[in-house]
């Protein structure tokens, strides 16, 4: 009898390419798109994975492969998890990484579980990244993607063995052109569907407009300072800054200026030098391991504080079962609450937490 494999359909090239391998690999398939959130409560646009044209895209490839396909309403857990959160974060001075959350709330919760009630032995997404099993020490393995300039594995870091496990990413070995080439061979309508960019539930790129509208609120003025609390202007409310930021500040400096903290408690902006933006220390919560059972004993590693970061050398400890203790060689720019850091060791995931 052969193995299933619900695959998880965007309506995007990735998913698309994955659930044509899964096929050709001898499983039994079904494509499944979860329906995020409520059109009215987030408008959509073009580039997201949440429009009818993107469900009706994974329709049509399912069908040309001969799967079933349904469309699962995940919007209330997504609003809980995701968006909810997001907002907490911006409102208490974090930045958040909403697709962390969704991976790990969604895709790989509330559909894994979807699956397992279905009898279903895989759940198959499109993500660049690669899963094996050590029978060294009997855990599996999150690495890196072949393709480094596609590599997800950062947004991935919070699965876990029972996940990694019963899950695959049949495009963690190939190039992205190579998965479009096979779309093209195959005559998907999404064969040259461009990649969807930013936030899903965020329409025009500005988080504060979103959050405003979201929430009914408006977030009032308040001061800039500096780090010795010298006023340095006014402020158009704290959601719209985070640690790093020089542009749209609005402020008349004769010199570059950087937020180096944003301040819920009291509603103030703090603005400082570049070289005030460097640190060498970080404590994450939220953690989660996958190729050790747990670090305290310290351990060499790569880590990085954001997506995009090149790794860099530090020293990991765990304080207790649910705080890591990062110390990088060189400091870091812009280390940020709320996001993620990821330590590596070559192309394995070691682990994970957000950035407190």
């Amino acid at each position: 009898m052969n193995k299933k494999a619900l695959i998880a359909m965007s309506g995007g090239v990735d998913s698309s390419v994955a659930a044509f391998l899964m096929t050709q690999a001898g499983y039994e398939c079904m494509g499944v798109t979860m329906k995020l959130f409520y059109n009215e409560e987030v408008a959509c646009r073009s580039n997201t994975c949440c429009s009818l044209d993107d469900v009706e895209d994974a329709r049509s490839v399912a069908y040309r492969l001969n799967m079933p396909y349904y469309v699962f309403n995940f919007s209330d857990r997504f609003k809980e998890d995701v968006i909810d959160k997001f907002v907490d974060a911006y409102e208490n001075g974090r930045t958040p990484n909403p697709c962390i959350d969704c991976n790990r709330y969604l895709k790989f919760d509330k559909l894994f579980a979807r699956a397992k009630e279905l009898g279903y032995d895989y759940v198959v997404t499109g993500h660049y990244a690669q899963i094996e099993y050590n029978p060294e020490n009997g855990r599996y393995l999150l690495k890196k993607a072949v393709d480094a300039n596609k590599d997800q594995s950062y947004v991935l870091y919070s699965m876990t063995q029972e996940q990694l496990s019963h899950v695959q990413f049949p495009l963690g070995s190939m190039s992205k052109p190579e998965a479009r080439k096979i779309a093209e061979e195959n005559g998907f309508v999404n064969a040259k569907k461009h990649d969807s960019q930013d936030i899903c539930f965020v329409v025009n790129g500005k988080y504060s407009d979103f959050i405003e509208n979201y929430t009914g609120k408006t977030f009032p003025e308040g001061d800039f300072v500096d780090k010795n609390g010298n006023f340095m202007g006014i402020h158009k409310g704290i959601i719209r800054y985070t640690v790093g930021q020089r542009k749209g500040l609005g402020l008349a400096l004769d010199h570059p200026m950087y937020v180096i903290e944003v301040n819920p408690e009291n509603n103030t902006v703090v603005i400082g030098e570049n070289e005030d933006l460097f640190s060498t220390s970080v404590t994450a919560k939220s953690i989660n391991l996958i190729s050790v059972p747990d670090m305290y004993k310290p351990m060499r590693v790569k880590a990085k504080v954001r997506y995009r970061q090149a790794e860099q050398w530090a020293t990991a400890v765990q304080i207790d079962e649910d705080t890591l203790k990062i110390e990088f060689d060189e400091p870091q720019r812009a280390v940020t609450k709320g996001q993620a850091v990821v330590m590596y060791d070559g192309d394995i995931v070691v682990g994970g937490g957000t950035i407190v």
